[in-house]
């Protein structure tokens, strides 16, 4: 029996088996907990990069202990340790199996900051054997996978929630509270855009797997394709069986803000223009793309440029909002309020931290309530990447139900969901 094999043993007759079919909860702090101080324990999962600063800025909140991280990169492991351990002190444990993680009953947490592939799947299990979700962005790899997350949310009575921060930061909850009031009128029209430089990933070879890297279990639920020595640890983002290209990676942040000032949620149409301009590699994701949105009578914007870091406005990163009564431009540091000519009339300045996210999903935990950003927010946010993406991979313009955001291209339907490994297909 291969290691893979083994693992999906482990998964049925473990995780499946004693967790789920049994109905058993290993969460020791309910959605309905009456204790705001009762500890809360988290596992992380992907400590290589974003990971590992997860672990650190959890472990500083009150009454939260990080006690296990994990990742298919041993030296990764080494990684999410000390960052846990230059904050409390304490070494939580390592491993390479996040599933070990669903069958140790203390956690109440698993934070997912694995690649993009394994977010629907991992935060599923994790609801599905008790653990609330910290999922980072975007929620899911496929329009099917952010559905079926939605449905294990409620079916699981499992808090979970996406990195989207600025959902909590107090800067930008003011600029979209002055937009929900009517500072700017209606909004008719939000641009956002994303802008950096990033360099040329080459034309990989396919070699030998490194041996601090599981990479049968990188892939997990994805069809197994070759290792390449140019594609672990980031270059899966562009690379469609993996990842979700610029859009999925940094555009669903501008775009989830953009969509809540705007106060919509699913668009009527969907196209896209752009393509991989700048390098000759294996880049298979668009480097330069613009991306319009439909809400009815509103249009909403994206515009990424991977290649070139002097965005709009000579920023790398922002949204603005033009309504029928004058404009408002959100960045991370600032919000500016202008009039109808173009007279500046309020500039906000205001700082951005991960923290008030972390104290808005820990206070839903041990609370109850909903957290700002919702996995059903989340998926509406992180679908507009989903179907920007199949506007650009099929060259069509797609039609969309404003219900519920589904395609009415029938040649479309191949792109809601993706083919699995056998045994991973995400389920209820």
């Amino acid at each position: 029996m291969s290691d893979l094999a083994d693992r999906r043993h482990f998964l049925a007759a473990s995780a499946a088996g004693t967790m789920i079919a049994s109905g058993f909860h290993t969460s020791t702090a309910t959605a309905s907990s009456s204790s705001p101080n009762e500890n809360l324990v988290c596992g992380v999962m992907g400590v290589n990069g974003r990971g590992s600063s997860l672990a650190k800025g959890f472990s500083r909140q009150k009454n939260v202990t990080v006690s296990h991280v994990c990742d298919v990169d041993s030296r990764a492991v080494l990684k999410g340790k000390s960052a846990v351990q230059s904050v409390t002190g304490k070494v939580p444990v390592g491993s390479a199996d996040f599933r070990s993680l669903l069958d140790e009953k203390s956690i109440d947490i698993l934070i997912v900051a694995a690649p993009n592939h394994w977010h629907g799947p991992a935060s599923m299990l994790a609801m599905q054997a008790g653990k609330h979700v910290y999922v980072e962005k975007p929620c899911s790899h496929t329009p099917r996978e952010g559905e079926l997350m939605v449905e294990n949310s409620e079916k699981y009575k499992r808090v979970c929630t996406m990195g989207s921060q600025r959902r909590s930061t107090a800067g930008h909850r003011a600029a979209i509270k002055k937009i929900h009031d009517g500072e700017i009128g209606k909004v008719l029209y939000a641009k956002c855009w994303y802008a950096n430089r990033r360099g040329p990933i080459g034309k990989g070879k396919k070699v030998q797997v490194p041996d601090w890297l599981d990479f049968e279990l990188w892939q997990g639920p994805c069809t197994e394709k070759p290792y390449k020595d140019n594609l672990v640890h980031y270059n899966w983002h562009w690379h469609w069986h993996w990842g979700n290209g610029e859009l999925g990676n940094n555009g669903v942040h501008a775009i989830d803000v953009a969509r809540w000032g705007m106060q919509v949620d699913y668009p009527t149409r969907v196209v896209s223009a752009g393509g991989r301009y700048r390098f000759d590699d294996d880049q298979e994701t668009a480097d330069t793309h613009l991306t319009s949105f439909e809400f009815g009578d509103r249009l909403l914007v994206w515009e990424g440029v991977s290649w070139s870091p002097k965005g709009n406005e000579g920023t790398a990163f922002g949204i603005a909002f033009h309504g029928d009564k004058g404009s408002l431009y959100l960045y991370d540091n600032k919000y500016e309020i202008y009039d109808m000519q173009r007279k500046l009339v309020l500039e906000e300045p205001f700082s951005f931290s991960d923290d008030p996210h972390f104290d808005d999903f820990l206070g839903c935990i041990r609370n109850g309530g909903k957290p700002n950003a919702t996995i059903e927010e989340a998926h509406k946010s992180t679908l507009l990447c989903h179907l920007g993406n199949i506007a650009h991979r099929s060259g069509k313009a797609i039609q969309t139900d404003p219900a519920n955001g589904r395609m009415k291209n029938g040649e479309l339907q191949k792109f809601w969901t993706k083919e699995y490994r056998d045994g991973w297909e995400p389920t209820t």
